[in-house]
């Protein structure tokens, strides 16, 4: 059986994982000398950026590339492509370096929209590594090379452009840090990966802003990674409050009962099985467990009860032995003995025949409860033999059977592995002998007393 930690674990999974949007825009042709109007001084977005003259792509090389921007526009991918590489192969045409990091960049955005990312990620590193790359597309580039990395798990390289990616960057927002930090538990880096998941959902939060699902689902693998459940307990308590999904809640559910917070966990689950979200015989019977722990047979057995008609839990043996010791604990010795005895014809030793003659005797039934007892003997393989010899005994007594109680006890007495265990049987015996002794004498002098009848 699945220890709860397991359960969880498998039931979390790699679930964290936030889907991944590559940030690929359509390229459009700069024919343009000047970015901004000359007046205009705009605060640098990059590190170490120096005044430059804004390089441009030439008459031949424009029209070119606007001859291709029709396609594109009409996403016709593959007659795209065979324009940029008749304009690639055609040295005269895109002659410059920034030119051809034109043609590159339309060539990686082409090769991305077909889905081949093995060749956008080679087009967009011709980028990167290009001499007539601007700083900021070249840093812009990594990003997208960083996204494109992820989705092909190719994780070491993905750290690569991203961290350099951040080093050269003057913002890094929360969706960068998570990025790496989906990459970092992909390497196993689980510190740096926290590190930036805390980061992120602390730069969010500040300013009021409810993190993302994936990113509590991130936080809540690695905190439970690290066995620190007050923590992943924390973020599933607001994980159920603002994503409310039955699987936070039966994960809530399981760590305060790690943490042995069984009253937290049954409120937990009884929010699960109140919406019909216990699917499984091992998820209802759970529940049945938990009220039997917290003194509440009674609501541990309408649930076995309806269970097994909906057809969620099967009448086992077991399942209906536990459907019986919770009608037993609620004393309703009726429904107790139903269910125990539907078990018993299920069972393969005399545990449960044991059990029932028991209940017999306390119902008064005492013929049933020594027809159960002796069954039991003769089945075996019963946890406390003892005990059901007793209550035979005690049965035949009720019986008037004198001399077959005097056994009964003596099987007691001798199937027992404690002077404890014998003191009993031993008294019961004294008592039967007194008692058959005074029938007898009545009888002999014509008195009318009750004879044995075990039937």
């Amino acid at each position: 059986m699945m220890s709860r930690s397991t359960k969880f674990l498998a039931a979390v999974g790699a679930a964290f994982l936030m889907p991944l949007f590559v940030a690929v825009v359509a390229p459009q042709v700069v024919t343009s000398a000047s970015a901004f109007a000359e007046d205009e001084k705009p605060e640098p977005k990059y590190k170490n950026v120096q005044t430059r003259q804004r390089q441009s792509v030439g008459a031949t090389c424009g029209k070119a590339l606007e001859k291709v921007q029709p396609d594109l526009e009409a996403e016709n991918w593959k007659g795209s492509l065979v324009l940029l590489k008749e304009i690639e192969a055609n040295s005269k045409t895109c002659k410059s370096d920034y030119e051809q990091t034109q043609v590159w960049k339309f060539q990686a955005y082409v090769y991305y929209s077909l889905d081949d990312y093995n060749n956008a990620i080679r087009s967009y590193k011709k980028v990167v590594d290009g001499v007539g790359t601007p700083p900021e597309l070249k840093l812009d580039t990594r990003y997208t090379l960083a996204q494109l990395y992820t989705v092909q798990e190719d994780y070491r390289n993905a750290a690569l452009q991203l961290e350099a990616w951040m080093k050269e960057s003057t913002i890094v927002g929360a969706d960068a840090k998570m990025l790496l930090a989906q990459i970092y538990y992909q390497l196993d880096r689980k510190k740096e990966s926290l590190r930036f998941v805390e980061e992120a959902i602390a730069d969010v939060e500040s300013k009021d802003i409810l993190p993302k699902e994936g990113w509590w689902g991130l936080q809540r693998v690695l905190y439970y990674e690290k066995g620190n459940y007050p923590k992943v307990t924390s973020i599933l308590e607001k994980m159920v409050k603002h994503y409310p999904k039955w699987t936070y809640w039966r994960q809530l559910g399981g760590m305060y009962g790690e943490q042995e917070r069984e009253t937290d966990r049954l409120v937990a689950t009884e929010v699960v099985y109140l919406n019909n979200q216990l699917e499984t015989e091992s998820q209802v019977m759970s529940m049945a467990y938990m009220y039997l722990g917290a003194e509440v047979p009674y609501r541990a057995a309408k649930i076995i009860e309806k269970g097994m008609k909906d057809g969620i839990i099967t009448r086992s043996a077991k399942n209906l032995e536990v459907l019986g010791t919770a009608w037993y604990q609620s004393k309703d010795l009726q429904k107790a003995v139903t269910a125990l005895e539907s078990a018993s014809k299920k069972a393969d030793t005399g545990n449960l025949q044991a059990r029932l003659a028991g209940i017999y005797l306390d119902l008064g039934r005492d013929t049933e409860a020594y027809r159960a007892a002796d069954r039991a003997a003769k089945k075996g393989g019963m946890k406390r033999p003892e005990s059901n010899y007793l209550i035979m005994g005690n049965a035949l007594i009720n019986l008037h059977c004198y001399s077959d109680a005097i056994k009964a006890f003596g099987s007691s007495i001798k199937v027992a592995t404690d002077e404890k265990s014998k003191r009993y049987p031993r008294q019961w015996i004294k008592y039967a002998e007194a008692e058959g002794d005074r029938l007898d004498k009545l009888r002999k002098v014509g008195a009318t007393v009750p004879s044995c009848k075990k039937g």
